[in-house]
């Protein structure tokens, strides 16, 4: 089925699940959750995958153990190894992310190198216009930069990061009730496009 967005009673199932909802409940809920919640987002990936297949290879997830996990409903577009644009639906609505993450002792070693190197220039304005644009730049940062690199290095900061993720929160709106969702998803992942593309480059060794 194509995608129309959330039905509005899909915030009602999650709200059931807010706190620390006991087994019982969840179990009363997970037919519900599962048409009204979960279906929809796999509609909506599929949907921007007939768009652009560069976004084809996503998955869905199922329930975990704890309460998140049946409050959020999280999915994710892998770009390139340890590459991936996050899309997740809760409480509070629809939030978005790009991340390099779990990246291997070479992964990281050639992440420094391009950040301190000529491109790591062309980094730092991308990352500079995804602040503008309201993206919280985070990820796990040593309290120090690398040995190797200068402690005043003008990209210093960046320097400091073994993972890189910039995430948005979309908000809770009325387009996330209609097929407008999906032109939200698709815009925010042209303005991650940049970053992604320079960590696939710079980051991902070559097969």
């Amino acid at each position: 089925m194509a995608f129309n967005g959330w039905p509005r009673e899909a915030f009602d199932v999650l709200a059931r699940l807010e706190g620390d909802p006991p087994l019982s409940v969840r179990e009363e809920v997970r037919a519900d959750r599962e048409r009204l919640v979960r279906v929809p987002m796999i509609q909506l990936l599929d949907e921007l995958a007939d768009r652009d297949p560069s976004y084809a290879d996503h998955a869905v997830w199922h329930y975990g153990k704890t309460a998140w996990w049946w409050q959020n409903q999280s999915s994710s577009i892998r770009i390139d190894r340890n590459i991936e644009i996050g899309v997740g639906l809760g409480f509070e609505g629809m939030t978005m992310q790009g991340a390099w993450w779990y990246g291997s002792t070479e992964q990281r070693e050639r992440f420094r190198a391009a950040v301190a190197g000529r491109s790591g220039a062309r980094l730092q304005r991308i990352v500079d216009d995804l602040v503008e644009r309201g993206y919280e730049i985070k990820g796990d940062r040593m309290k120090r930069v690398p040995k190797g690199y200068p402690a005043d290095h003008p990209r210093a900061d960046l320097l400091r990061h073994r993972s890189l993720i910039a995430a948005r929160h979309l908000g809770f709106d009325d387009w996330l009730f209609g097929a407008e969702a999906l032109d939200r998803v698709e815009q925010v992942g042209a303005e991650l496009r940049p970053l992604l593309e320079w960590l696939a480059d710079k980051v991902v060794a070559e097969s």
